[in-house]
């Protein structure tokens, strides 16, 4: 039987958390592989099934869990590691990357015309809820969702264009709204923030509304400095890591002596 230190300070659902999560990292379940039930894991350790849901819980809200109703608790694998934030969109050569295709399945869900969320309304400089250009999408890895977005574009710069149309391009966004736009892409912003997911948000990425997530807002600008596109990003934090590398510079060398004073 497994077993959990009833005179231990930490509570016994989190003894069970502790456990079960040592058990994922090791192996003894795979991504995908279901847990037993409920009533089962609390006749291993001898407790109340309530206290072996709200370890199943804690493990739901960091992610390494996911429960399909009418189907069980499952081993939820998919860890999406950003790189670079927004900047791996327009690549080295800002071109199209074969290899993030391969991994990261977009789909399409929606084109539309919709009120802008003040974020978004800011970042274009225009009214909250004034009607903007909207291309909503979902990213999944190994079917599982792990991230809703969505970029949107002014009515006097897109209307009748491409962009407002149901159709997926064969090269990435940034490109499409350069030729159809006629204005370069030359610089953006990011903005990441933490917060807890809409009704809608949590639904579709399969999260509880309790797990937090991270919210990107990309900003595109031309060389004049004026916004081209807003972009927004959501994963769900738990299954999420932002991974940034750079060089650090070496030590400036220590500047010539005054050469007066040298000559003192």
């Amino acid at each position: 039987m497994a077993q959990i230190n009833p005179g231990a300070a930490e509570f016994p659902h989190r003894q069970i958390a502790d456990q079960l999560r040592a058990q994922i990292r090791r192996g003894d379940w795979q991504p995908g592989e279901r847990l037993p039930s409920i009533p089962g894991i609390a006749e291993q350790y001898g407790v109340a099934k309530q206290t072996v849901q709200r370890a199943i819980d804690q493990l739901r809200v960091e992610g390494m869990l996911i429960t399909k109703p009418g189907s069980g608790t499952y081993v939820r694998g998919t860890k999406r590691r950003l790189n670079r934030l927004s900047r791996g969109r327009y690549g080295g050569h800002r071109g199209y990357h074969a290899d993030l295709a391969a991994r990261y399945r977009q789909q399409l869900i929606e084109v539309t015309r919709a009120p802008a969320p003040a974020e978004v309304a800011d970042a274009f400089g225009v009214q909250d809820g004034a009607d903007l250009i909207v291309r909503r999408h979902l990213v999944r890895v190994d079917d599982a969702p792990v991230e809703v977005g969505a970029a949107w574009f002014r009515p006097q710069d897109a209307a009748g264009t491409s962009l407002e149309r149901m159709e997926a391009f064969g090269r990435p966004l940034y490109q499409e709204a350069e030729e159809v736009i006629g204005r370069r892409y030359a610089s953006a912003s990011d903005v990441i923030s933490a917060r807890q997911p809409s009704r809608e948000e949590a639904m579709i990425l399969q999260i509880r509304p309790d797990t937090p997530v991270l919210h990107l807002l990309h900003v595109a600008f031309d060389p004049a400095h004026k916004p081209i596109e807003v972009s927004q990003a959501t994963w769900p934090g738990p299954q999420t890591t932002l991974t940034e590398e750079y060089t650090i510079p070496g030590p400036a060398p220590d500047p010539d002596p005054d050469p007066g004073l040298a000559l003192a």
